[in-house]
C-alpha cells in the first residue's frame, strides 16, 4: 500500500541538506509540483516547528512533518526524503535524521490508512533499521513494496 502513495517521483535522496529547513523543503517539493499541498503547508509546518520544537521527528532517524489539512493540504499524499548525511532537527534524542516522511491527509480515513502502513514499517524493527540505512533507491524501495 504504500507504494501507492510512495511512487519513484516522490522519493529523494540526497547527500546533505543546508539545515533542518531545507530538508522540510525538499521534502514537500514532489507534494508541491503534484499539487498535493500549498506552499502554505510547508509555512505551517515551519511555524509549527517554531511554536512547538521538532514535535515531528517521532524515532531516532525519522521525521514525518506535516500540518493540518486546513492549513494548505490540497489532495493526500506522502513523500520521502533520504539525507545521506543526515540532519539535525533540534531534537536531542532523535538527531540526525535520515528519512523524512512528509505527510499530507484531507481526512481521517486517509490519515489512519497512511499512518497504519508506516507504522508497520516503523515497528519492525530489522526494517525500520534498514530503513534508516538505505541509501540507494532500489534498497528504499525494496522497503515500501513491503507495506
Amino acid at each position: 500500500m504504500l507504494a501507492k502513495w510512495l511512487t519513484a517521483d516522490r522519493v529523494k535522496i540526497v547527500e546533505q541538506t543546508a539545515g533542518w529547513r531545507d530538508a522540510v523543503r525538499l521534502s514537500a517539493a514532489p507534494l508541491l509540483a503534484a499539487g498535493a499541498i500549498s506552499p502554505c503547508y510547508v509555512e505551517a509546518i515551519f511555524a509549527s516547528h517554531e511554536k512547538l520544537g521538532p514535535y515531528y521527528v517521532i524515532a531516532p532517524g525519522l521525521a514525518m512533518p506535516h500540518a493540518r489539512p486546513e492549513e494548505g493540504g490540497i489532495t493526500p499524499g506522502l513523500s520521502l526524503l533520504y539525507v545521506k548525511q543526515g540532519v539535525h532537527f533540534e531534537s536531542e534524542e532523535n538527531d540526525p535524521v535520515y528519512v523524512v516522511v512528509m505527510l499530507c491527509a484531507i481526512n481521517g480515513e486517509e490519515h489512519l490508512e497512511m499512518i497504519s502502513h508506516l507504522a508497520e514499517l516503523f515497528s519492525d524493527e530489522d526494517d525500520f533499521q534498514a530503513l534508516i540505512k538505505a541509501d540507494t533507491y532500489p534498497a528504499l524501495n525494496a522497503l515500501i513494496q513491503k507495506y
